[in-house]
């Protein structure tokens, strides 16, 4: 097959879940509310620890940071896959396919780093609880926010400058529901060897680096809750590593089984169940492990919630 000019492709196909007209009405009802909820628990989050002074620390900050990055992740894809649901269209321009390529990658990218800075910020805590306020003051909380953008921008430029430079051949349909990079360099007719060294060597180095950090993190942290001589203090440590590793995994291991497995047992229907995993069920998950168990973030959205039925009811 002679490969199409660049300049050609306007489209691609998503191709995403299943096709039976039954399951639409299923599949965008339950995507809809998992996105709802998504996207209305980080926001009480970021509303909470912007407006309660008691939670301006920097394991809230950090966690609010996430909490805001959760939001824009999941409106990258989510969106798009329920106006293609509702429309009956998997068509996605080739503009719309590269820029959300772009966000994902950003967004995905982000995530990562926030998810290490906070264990990096627990190890601090557990570990160093006498120096916790000078080593983690504003400043650096600042700084490593700030190098996590700048590292995430550059990452999702390069990858999405790499991207297009290729060409495409005829068939250009992606197995999952939204624009995944390792799919549509699959697709490309041109030479990809440059773009694969770049993916697979930015996916070790972004992704097996900031999981060194976090091992790295919680194994100091797993040595200090040893040594704790409260049975209460370590139930409480361990209970919250084990709830932020248990995100760090699911994240981790659905991107990286994604990323390197065979292409030969990629389908629509597995690409896009092991996307929703990351894409999705753990953003929607984050306001429930890091948050709506604390007390201090429900004394937070008590307290906000109470000052507006106030406001509503005091008289003009």
């Amino acid at each position: 097959m002679e490969p199409e000019n660049l300049t050609r492709v306007s489209e691609f196909v998503l191709l995403g879940f299943s096709e039976e007209p039954d399951l639409q009405p299923l599949l965008f009802g339950l995507f809809l509310s998992m996105y709802l909820i998504t996207v209305l628990g980080n926001l009480l989050i970021v509303l909470a620890v912007s407006s309660d002074s008691h939670l301006h620390t920097p394991m809230y900050f950090f966690l609010s940071n996430l909490s805001f990055v959760d939001i824009c992740f999941t409106s990258t894809t989510v969106p798009k896959m329920l106006v293609n649901i509702q429309t009956q269209s998997k068509v996605i321009t080739y503009g719309g396919c590269i820029t959300q390529m772009y966000f994902f990658l950003f967004f995905a990218s982000l995530d990562n780093f926030l998810l290490t800075v906070m264990a990096y910020d627990r190890f601090v805590a557990i570990c160093h609880p006498l120096h916790y306020t000078v080593i983690m003051h504003p400043r650096l909380c600042g700084l490593l926010v700030l190098v996590s953008w700048t590292i995430s921008v550059l990452n999702s430029l390069l990858q999405s400058l790499m991207v297009l430079r290729l060409s495409f051949c005829a068939d250009l349909q992606i197995p999952n529901f939204f624009c995944e990079l390792k799919q549509m360099v699959q697709l490309a007719c041109s030479d990809t060897f440059l773009n694969k060294l770049v993916m697979y060597f930015v996916t070790v180095l972004l992704g097996a680096g900031p999981l060194a950090g976090i091992f790295y993190s919680y194994s100091k942290i797993v040595s200090c809750i040893c040594a704790m001589p409260s049975v209460q203090g370590k139930y409480k440590a361990f209970s919250t590593c084990v709830s932020h590793l248990s995100v760090v995994s699911l994240f981790y291991l659905t991107i990286l089984g994604e990323y390197l497995s065979s292409p030969a047992t990629h389908n629509a229907q597995t690409s896009a169940a092991a996307s929703v995993l990351y894409t999705v069920v753990t953003p929607m998950l984050n306001p429930f492990i890091y948050s709506l168990r604390n007390k201090d973030i429900k004394g937070a959205l008590k307290r906000s919630f109470e000052m507006t039925v106030q406001i509503g009811q005091s008289p003009d």
